[in-house]
């Protein structure tokens, strides 16, 4: 009984977070939206930090899975690149607390929103770094500092997929893998 009560309160807490974000969410409006009593929520987490770390903590888990199911060990390094920055920015892009937090950041600049959105990109950054060090010892990339790499490839895509719509037409996805493409394998030195 104990860990349905844990869940509904992750449910309810998740849904709070994003429909109004962590600043506006109280623990007594997920405690009505639990239909619990707000001691209860107490008895699983210390406070809203806690509370909303355990949500992020499984945002992450879920975030890496979709990942690495983009992931075939039989494709070229570039290819699988693509395939999964494609994956990870389609479920932020899908996720509505993601949605939320990114929102959020931009119109008030809340700390718990950013340091969240940091610990997304911190947590992109780690897999595809991981991935890198592999793919160097498989021979398949240059050797580099993995995770200095892995922040470039990761703000190139994002470059690509969203600084560039702002100003411009938007990149279908084969033109997104092509440009990730050249500028990483091939690079602008004739």
């Amino acid at each position: 009984m104990a860990m349905d009560r844990k869940q509904l309160i992750v449910d309810a807490a998740t849904k709070s977070f994003s429909l109004f974000g962590y600043k506006a969410t109280t623990m007594d409006g997920v405690a009505k939206i639990a239909n619990v009593g707000k001691g209860t929520i107490y008895t699983f987490f210390v406070n809203k930090e806690e509370l909303f770390q355990d949500i992020m903590n499984r945002l992450l888990g879920e975030m890496k899975q979709v990942a690495e199911t983009a992931i075939d060990p039989d494709r070229p390094f570039f290819d699988n690149l693509n395939a999964a920055l494609e994956r990870v920015l389609d479920f932020r892009e899908e996720h509505e607390l993601a949605l939320k937090l990114s929102q959020e950041v931009r119109e008030i600049g809340t700390p718990m929103a950013v340091e969240a959105l940091n610990q997304i990109e911190r947590a992109v950054v780690g897999y595809i770094a991981d991935w890198v060090r592999i793919s160097v010892e498989k021979g398949e990339i240059k050797p580099c500092e993995p995770e200095m790499a892995a922040f470039v490839m990761l703000k190139l895509y994002m470059a690509l997929t969203v600084d560039w719509k702002k100003t411009h037409e938007p990149l279908g996805k084969e033109k997104v893998a092509e440009h990730l493409r050249f500028f990483l394998e091939k690079g602008l030195a004739k």
